[in-house]
């Protein structure tokens, strides 16, 4: 009778089993492996689509009556979320929209470029003329202060809490010196220039009292403008006080008894008792994740004018 321990090779024919067997359970758990690891990754991809804003306005298809909402946050700057190109494009969506009753722009801002805040502005003034059937309110937050009062100023009516902080109409340009600093070090600086004034303020140098005059002179040229709009837009309400346009920041209900604003309201109410239109549509303008990312991109890798000049551009803030 023949048992496996007489077969020829035995040892090694059932060692090839064992090691076939191990090498199909092996391929199997990897197998599982590999569909637990796609469902997971699809369970992310899944997370983040319900999860992350990608952007877009929110619209009704219907085109039924409603307020249309536009959100002002943050500092007002070319690369940032409260850019002139994005609320622009949010307002002019608003404007357009043929169930729009009305319009509020939502401010909750410190300020920023001037340029960027003026452009806002404008913008606001030809809308308005635009479609002179559609007024545009705006809602103070915690705060709109320099630029971002002096986009408020474009509003029909401007409304605030009695806590939120209103005005600061000023401009300011700020930077270092560091002479000092390179003389106790035994630093020398070496500059060359062609063009006298082309190391305008340089913070590396001794202040130049004549490159400081002309700054001023521009800064003062900004203020006026700042000034003209905020009359120009208020008019009448406004009751001007020497305090008023000096960079001085007020209350909200402060700011109603100087003209600076003309009542309490939110968003809610003024849709509600105002427009009077109780449904609410946000047409803020978000960047998606690769316009973030590529905003900052811009911002991290391109010198701006603080690095060049050693001090920051004008900034109503």
């Amino acid at each position: 009778m023949t048992t496996p321990e007489n077969e020829p090779h035995w040892e090694r024919q059932l060692l090839e089993k064992l090691a076939l067997e191990a090498l199909r359970e092996q391929k199997i758990k990897r197998r599982w492996g590999i569909l637990f690891k796609f469902l997971g990754l699809a369970y992310l991809v899944a997370v983040l689509v319900l999860l992350v804003d990608w952007g877009g306005p929110e619209k009704l298809a219907d085109g039924s009556r409603h307020t249309a909402v536009v959100r002002l946050n943050g500092t007002i700057e070319a690369s940032g979320e409260a850019s002139a190109e994005s609320i622009n494009e949010a307002l002019q969506s608003a404007f357009g929209d043929k169930g729009t009753a009305g319009v509020i722009l939502r401010v909750n801002s410190p300020g920023g470029s001037p340029v960027q805040a003026g452009i806002v502005h404008d913008e606001i003034r030809r809308l308005r003329s635009k479609h002179p059937q559609i007024s545009l309110y705006v809602v103070v937050e915690d705060l709109c202060a320099s630029g971002g009062y002096y986009v408020a100023a474009a509003a029909d009516k401007i409304f605030v809490d009695k806590a939120s902080i209103v005005g600061s109409i000023g401009v300011l340009m700020d930077g270092f010196g560091f002479t000092g600093t390179m003389d106790k070090l035994g630093v020398e600086r070496r500059l060359l220039v062609a063009g006298v004034n082309k190391g305008f303020l340089d913070p590396f140098s001794p202040q130049d009292e004549t490159q400081k005059a002309h700054a001023q002179t521009l800064l003062g040229e900004i203020h006026r403008q700042f000034i003209e709009v905020v009359r120009r837009g208020r008019g009448d309400r406004l009751k001007e006080t020497p305090e008023m346009f000096s960079g001085l920041m007020w209350t909200g209900s402060q700011s109603i008894d100087l003209g600076l604003a003309d009542g309490f309201g939110t968003v809610g109410s003024v849709a509600r008792d105002v427009i009077k239109a109780d449904k609410i549509v946000d047409f803020t303008i978000k960047d998606n994740i690769a316009e973030r990312l590529a905003k900052r991109l811009r911002a991290g890798g391109t010198p701006g004018v603080a690095s060049l000049l050693g001090l920051d551009p004008p900034r109503l803030r």
